[in-house]
């Protein structure tokens, strides 16, 4: 078996060739998965672009009512026809997303933590798959933390699920935690992002790093990449442009959409850069030209 001092660092990567195995469906490594499986995973991913915007608004499952996600009901119906998916809880999405948005639905399914702990990472699966199906969900979400306390029960809750989605034909997403004490390498990520598409899963949510070209050349299923804490709305799109530009198949983000002054505008700016090539600096001027049309009317 390998070990860590006898495992060299891998070095091949081919970030510049596409992936081989495709065939003509637009989901990175999804070409040999059953219908109804390729059809949820449309459903996230734009059949023309190939990619993804996620709005995620399920921080209150360990975090309450976060800053910017306090109204649910009223934040939703601004945001929602602009993004592909919305990630959210079951309470959540039952609550305050009407039925007839019709939108692909990634729902968090795994839990166990709170804020008020120093140690996030004992989480479990905690929706049943029939609570899914009834959903019309088009993913579940389940959260690993892959060299942390929790790394053996998380990924036995991961393998629960994608044995369970792949019954359903119900995508797994795996999503790649960090810690509080959890380092943010690009090495880490290739281990983390790697270990989660080897499970099976058919999706998988991290962050952006150095060499991130790697760690998406790496990954056979596409890569979703986290927005993280509030930054500013000219870096959000740097992150987001870079993203794509690295090889990751959309964006997930929270925070720096419906924490910004501007939430509606930023989404819209966060759609130019995944579907419409803009630049960041592009989005940048678009996001400022919503804006200014806003403050005028």
């Amino acid at each position: 078996m390998a070990d860590v001092i006898g495992n060299k660092d891998a070095k091949k990567f081919a970030e510049n060739v596409a992936f081989a195995n495709n065939g003509d469906f637009h989901v990175k490594g999804a070409a040999n998965l059953d219908w109804g499986m390729k059809d949820r995973l449309s459903r996230i991913f734009n059949a023309k672009t190939g990619k993804t915007v996620m709005l995620a608004f399920d921080h209150g499952y360990f975090m309450g009512p976060t800053s910017g996600l306090e109204r649910l009901d009223l934040l939703i119906p601004e945001l929602a026809e602009h993004a592909d998916c919305l990630m959210g809880t079951r309470g959540a999405i039952r609550t305050s997303v009407p039925a007839n948005y019709n939108k692909a639905i990634a729902l968090r399914a795994s839990s166990g933590s709170s804020i008020l702990q120093d140690d996030l990472s004992h989480e479990s699966m905690v929706v049943d798959m029939e609570d899914a199906i009834k959903m019309n969900a088009s993913a579940i979400a389940i959260q690993t933390f892959i060299g942390a306390e929790g790394q053996k029960e998380t990924i036995e809750e991961l393998n629960k699920a994608i044995n369970l989605g792949l019954r359903y034909s119900i995508p797994t997403m795996g999503v790649v935690a960090v810690g509080k004490q959890m380092e943010r390498t690009t090495k880490f990520f290739l281990l983390a992002t790697r270990m989660l598409a080897e499970f099976g899963a058919q999706i998988v949510k991290t962050y952006y790093c150095d060499d991130f070209e790697k760690v998406a050349a790496a990954c056979p299923v596409p890569l979703v990449v986290a927005g993280g804490k509030k930054i500013p709305e000219k870096a959000a799109l740097t992150l987001a442009y870079n993203s794509i530009q690295s090889g990751a198949a959309g964006v997930d983000m929270g925070r720096n959409i419906f924490q910004s002054k501007h939430p509606k505008a930023m989404i819209q700016a966060i759609n130019k850069v995944v579907h419409e090539k803009f630049t960041d600096k592009e989005a940048y001027e678009y996001f400022n030209h919503l804006t200014d049309i806003k403050a005028k009317v």
